[in-house]
């Protein structure tokens, strides 16, 4: 089978091995020229325009674009309009908002155009070994991808949630309960810290994860991180954030729905961006364990 994808970043790249090596056929483009270059030596068929990269897939076609959300996804929508055709697929595996979705969604409709939104987790190293997906859109849709969803994500990893913009809503959701999980282990880890700052926090994060109620792939970046600095002493304590959280909040306000955990987590965030806390480094640290985000060197 053959599959599009548009966007050669942390999670487009690995993406595209994961396909690969799921014998999909690849044709790949990304207006970063290295990008291209390193994934031709992979083996996988690169474009230099997004056109040629359209144009390149015959029959019934399918892209995946793996770009930030917002404005870009837009953009190379309205450009590939251009070369769809009644019944073609695109996938956005990205982090769309989930009225966003909605939006583009109707919109391809009047072409005949289906497009399908996938809530993708797990990071780079998930994306190259096995990911996590959500996905939304028509059923007939998703019933001619389900081969791609199935084979490039872990044993039970993926699902059907329904309507055009479910399966961003999902993840969306995904994100606002990993805030919450995150911060509760970074205030913990902190009250340790305070209590012993020569307790050594990778060996409780090792503990913990065996045969605790808390264990868990966070648990393990955590030991993964403090074994790498301990006391994270080499990086700041600012959590940025890619705006799910906020989103998540948002909803839940809106559908009446009481989420002092997430909101109290996306706070943080906020607060981060203030003071140097230890709490805060372990957030960062986690974020950059689990999905190859930047920190801020001390």
């Amino acid at each position: 089978m053959q599959i599009g994808l548009v966007g050669l970043g942390k999670m487009g790249y690995n993406l595209a091995l994961n396909f690969k090596s799921k014998g999909m056929q690849v044709l790949a483009f990304d207006v970063n020229r290295s990008a291209l270059d390193r994934i031709a030596k992979e083996g996988v068929a690169t474009y230099a325009t997004l056109s040629d990269m359209a144009l390149g897939i015959s029959g019934r076609k399918v892209i995946w674009l793996m770009v930030p959300a917002g404005n870009v996804v837009d953009v190379i929508l309205n450009h590939l309009k251009q070369y769809l055709n009644p019944h073609d697929i695109v996938i956005d595996g990205g982090n769309s908002h989930y009225r966003d979705t909605q939006t583009r969604a109707r919109d391809l409709e009047k072409m005949g155009v289906h497009l399908l939104d996938c809530g993708t987790s797990g990071g780079p190293e998930g994306a190259l070994r096995g990911v996590c997906t959500m996905i939304g859109g028509k059923r007939e849709a998703f019933d001619h991808c389900e081969m791609i969803f199935r084979s490039i994500s872990v044993s039970n990893g993926y699902l059907y949630c329904g309507k055009s913009g479910s399966g961003h809503f999902t993840k969306m959701v995904h994100n606002g309960i990993e805030y919450g999980m995150m911060q509760s282990i970074a205030e913990g880890l902190e009250v340790l810290q305070k209590f012993d700052a020569d307790l050594d926090l990778a060996s409780v994060s090792k503990v913990w994860n065996h045969g605790s109620v808390v264990r868990g792939w966070l648990m393990e970046l955590t030991q993964r991180a403090l074994e790498k600095d301990r006391n994270l002493q080499s990086i700041k304590g600012v959590m940025h954030s890619s705006g799910e959280g906020k989103w998540t909040v948002e909803t839940a306000l809106e559908l009446g729905v009481p989420t002092p955990v997430i909101t109290m987590a996306l706070l943080m965030r906020y607060r981060s961006l203030q003071d140097d806390t230890f709490s805060g480094k372990v957030v960062a640290a986690l974020r950059k364990e689990f999905g190859g985000h930047e920190v801020e060197p001390k």
